[in-house]
């Protein structure tokens, strides 16, 4: 069999991208399913502080427009933030983090998130050697 350097019109792809199976990023360092999150939280935190100000000052125009304020900036303020924390770590490092910490701090929900899975022992952890590696091999 050739080789797919001595004859290349046989379209053999004879390596694969490292990062062929990453999620795109769309926007400020987020992929699509990260931006939804954020836009829907912010786009929370918007409606929730326009709602006491709409009846403040007797205008229900407050709450979509802190709605969309608040998506501005929760986009423009999480996506560095998340951009910051995910740099140098693995694709799922975010996605594992939210399924521990509500693992630890909402046990009730750790079946419904997978997190019965994980790992949450906190403490010492041995190898159970009891000798030292010098005296193994005299009785």
């Amino acid at each position: 069999m050739a080789d797919a350097k001595e004859n290349p019109g046989d379209a053999l792809v004879t390596f694969l991208p490292h990062r062929l199976n990453r999620h795109p990023v769309v926007v400020r360092g987020l992929t699509a399913d990260e931006l939804w999150v954020c836009a829907g939280l912010s786009a929370v935190a918007g409606f929730l502080t326009g709602v006491p100000l709409a009846w403040l000052t007797h205008s229900i125009a407050m709450v979509p427009t802190l709605i969309v304020a608040g998506i501005g900036i929760g986009v423009f303020a999480g996506g560095g933030f998340l951009r910051r924390q995910k740099r140098g770590r693995p694709d799922t490092w975010l996605y594992r983090q939210l399924q521990w910490q509500l693992t630890i701090h909402y046990p009730a929900l750790a079946a419904h998130v997978g997190g019965r899975g994980l790992i949450t022992r906190s403490g010492w952890w041995s190898t159970r050697r009891l000798r030292p590696p010098s005296t193994r091999g005299t009785p």
